[in-house]
């Protein structure tokens, strides 16, 4: 089957928009992602500076046995 009667087989017609869009895609992708991780380190970075300057906000808590998490159970007949 040819298209448009030019003589250009029907399955390699779109091959090269295929590859391009491909392409595209692919570097597209790459800088979002790269400017997602520098957005979320950015905001990392400023929170545990905050934190750091601010110790008093973010007073260590004191550690609880899971027993004392825990309900006591009490089976239900």
């Amino acid at each position: 089957m040819r298209q448009g009667g030019m003589g250009i087989p029907l399955p390699a017609a779109g091959v090269h928009r295929q590859i391009l869009f491909t392409t595209v895609g692919w570097f597209v992708g790459y800088y979002l992602m790269k400017r997602t991780d520098y957005f979320y380190a950015k905001v990392d970075r400023e929170l545990l500076e905050y934190v750091r300057h601010h110790p008093e906000d973010f007073k260590a808590a004191e550690k609880k046995r899971i027993g004392e998490l825990l309900e006591d159970f009490y089976p239900v007949r």
